[in-house]
């Protein structure tokens, strides 16, 4: 008989006991036929059952959820206690047209002259170039949104003939792309744009509708089952601001992995490192980016999907608040730990993405009661000065559980100065119940996975799936009711312990990831593979913005021994978008002169 064990009601754990356990996922790595076969088992009815019966014991999960007794009630999604006003921030109107909040972002930014980049390179290290770049050239008529467009498809369609093939898009429809910018720049030249973003070239992730491409979620059948007749409610906001869509990006089917491979595609590579992976599931978008092809992507974070890929192809990725920004039409909408991000090249210009996309869907701001959506006033000219009397948390051991010390080292330097030249003060903090926090997660985003997609694949279409995603499937079909149930319990402790915690520090800071790129294993093109320890270390820090909702964002600070970008993740209070892109702001501009040119990099702007 198993042995049952209770839990201490979350408010009564002593904090001074917590000592924690470096995570060791055990499961098989695996590629090729072997994976084949592998997938084959434990889909098979009995002897299936069994293996993933024993892989969920020795990694912990059975005795977390069949044998213990949680005191705490289910909380079913996030739930926030009230929070306190962000300081220095604008606010902005959720109802009012997105043009109208972007020009309100627009004004609290920092003074800058475009200018200057066209007339010399003031700054002799590697950059990318900013919205207000392109805003700059298409008001100057030194660029048209029709010029760039078409150095962006002759690179689309270069990519897409590549052996093996890597396409950064699974729809992509040069005339739609023509289309649009002919458009925007015909406003242009009447003197019209739209907004700052108009003429700006855009990703839209697979899983998310933008009309009149189809949502494929990078399988191979979705489009054949939901047809998209209008634009998600993002994309929707974006385009009233003139933004340029380029097409669907590529993505982990389903968004069911880490890394970025996508067997039925075509797996995007990394612009630092064709060899290597982008990191998933916003594998497409993030490349897209970091490649320069586009000013900015959305993306779709689950469980790190915006923020792995990002670390990973050293961008800017911001995952919201949970129900901040609205994730109808997407593949996603039912769930619960979900949203729909920016990810763009600087912390800018996330900030003007987001103005256009926040707002919360009437049905979470009736469930959720959201703080009112503001910005950080940047143009202030203490701005930088209130930076000073935030508290940031760091968990020291959690901070150090990484593959290689080049990634803790790198985060840690700009900690260190980022505390030297704004006096941050870092406060030591202790998480508890990590293992509990990554089982709940695994088991809430599992179990909401398997009932979208239940129907489909009863229907035949499961055998369609990739052999990572049906492996993905046969865990979660393990997943009981009362699993489910114990895992929301578990969701009001970490809500508990991370609400406790912020009552002393304003920011939690971590590694985004605690690996660099992985390597693409050749014999993996082809049908995929399985590696739960890289996926372990890809996910050890962001699972917290997922189970619990919490903001966070991802910013490049620096590079490893091999020149692979490594992320540092800044997790804030709920609603606090605010807080955290002011000082994401701040270590980006501590991190700038330490760019590195992406291998794979195209300027399309100043393309000749």
């Amino acid at each position: 008989m198993a042995k049952k064990r209770a839990m201490v009601a979350a408010q009564n754990i002593d904090l001074s006991a917590v000592k924690y356990e470096q995570e060791e996922i055990k499961a098989p790595h695996l590629t090729g036929l072997a994976f084949k076969l592998f997938v084959w088992i434990v889909e098979a009815p009995i002897i299936g059952s069994l293996i993933i019966s024993l892989l969920k014991k020795q990694n912990k999960m059975t005795p977390l959820l069949r044998n213990t007794v949680i005191p705490e009630a289910p909380m079913f999604k996030p739930e926030y206690p009230p929070q306190e006003p962000e300081p220095g921030v604008v606010s902005l109107d959720e109802d009012g047209k997105p043009e109208d909040r972007v020009e309100v972002a627009l004004k609290c930014l920092p003074q800058y002259d475009p200018a200057s980049c066209w007339n010399g390179d003031s700054t002799p290290s590697f950059r990318y170039w900013k919205i207000r770049d392109y805003a700059y050239a298409y008001r100057s008529k030194i660029a048209t949104p029709s010029v760039v467009a078409e150095h962006i498809i002759s690179v689309i369609k270069e990519f897409s003939n590549k052996k093996p093939p890597q396409p950064l898009l699974i729809s992509f429809n040069p005339e739609e792309v023509r289309s649009q910018a002919a458009a925007s720049t015909k406003r242009f030249e009447e003197g019209n744009p739209l907004s700052i973003l108009d003429g700006i070239f855009v990703a839209i992730k697979d899983d998310i509708d933008c009309f009149p491409h189809p949502s494929k979620g990078g399988t191979t059948w979705m489009h054949e089952v939901r047809t998209v007749k209008k634009d998600a409610v993002s994309v929707s906001r974006l385009r009233s601001c003139g933004v340029i869509f380029v097409g669907k990006a590529n993505m982990h089917e389903l968004g069911m992995g880490t890394t970025g491979n996508n067997s039925n595609y075509g797996t995007a590579r990394n612009p630092h490192a064709p060899e290597r992976y982008t990191g998933g599931s916003s594998s497409g978008p993030a490349a897209l980016v970091a490649s320069g092809l586009c000013s900015a992507a959305l993306g779709t974070d689950g469980g790190g999907s915006i923020r792995i890929p990002s670390s990973l192809c050293g961008v800017v990725g911001l995952k919201t608040t949970y129900g901040r920004t609205d994730i109808g039409g997407s593949l996603c909408d039912a769930g619960t730990v979900e949203i729909i991000g920016p990810i763009a090249s600087t912390v800018e210009d996330v900030m003007l993405v987001y103005s256009a996309i926040l707002g919360t869907s009437l049905a979470d701001r009736i469930s959720l009661n959201p703080s009112p959506p503001s910005v950080p006033n940047l143009s202030l000219y203490d701005s930088l000065n209130s930076l000073g009397s935030l508290r940031l948390g760091k968990y020291t051991a959690w901070f150090n559980d990484v593959y290689s010390t080049d990634i803790s080292d790198k985060c840690e330097d700009a900690l260190n100065l980022l505390s030297k030249t704004h006096g941050c003060e870092m406060v030591e903090i202790v998480i508890p119940e990590l293992h509990e926090m990554r089982t709940a997660h695994l088991v809430s985003i599992g179990s909401e996975c398997l009932s979208s997609l239940n129907p489909y694949c009863e229907d035949g279409h499961g055998a369609r799936l990739s052999y990572d995603t049906r492996t993905s499937m046969a865990l979660f079909r393990s997943f009981s009711a009362s699993d489910y149930v114990a895992a929301q319990c578990l969701r009001r402790r970490i809500m508990y312990h991370h609400m406790e915690i912020f009552k002393t520090v304003d920011v939690i800071v971590t590694p985004t990831t605690g690996m660099t790129a992985p390597i693409i294993p050749l014999s993996a093109l082809k049908d995929g593979e399985t590696d739960m320890r890289v996926t372990g270390y890809l996910m050890r820090f962001v699972v917290a913005g997922n189970l619990v909702g919490l903001p966070a964002i991802s910013i490049p600070v620096g590079y490893d021994k091999q020149g692979l970008p490594i992320g540092l993740q800044l997790i804030g209070r709920p609603w606090g978008e605010a807080s955290i892109l002011r000082l994401a702001l701040a270590i980006e501009e501590l991190s700038a002169k330490s760019k590195n040119r992406p291998a794979s990099f195209f300027d399309v702007l100043k393309s000749n």
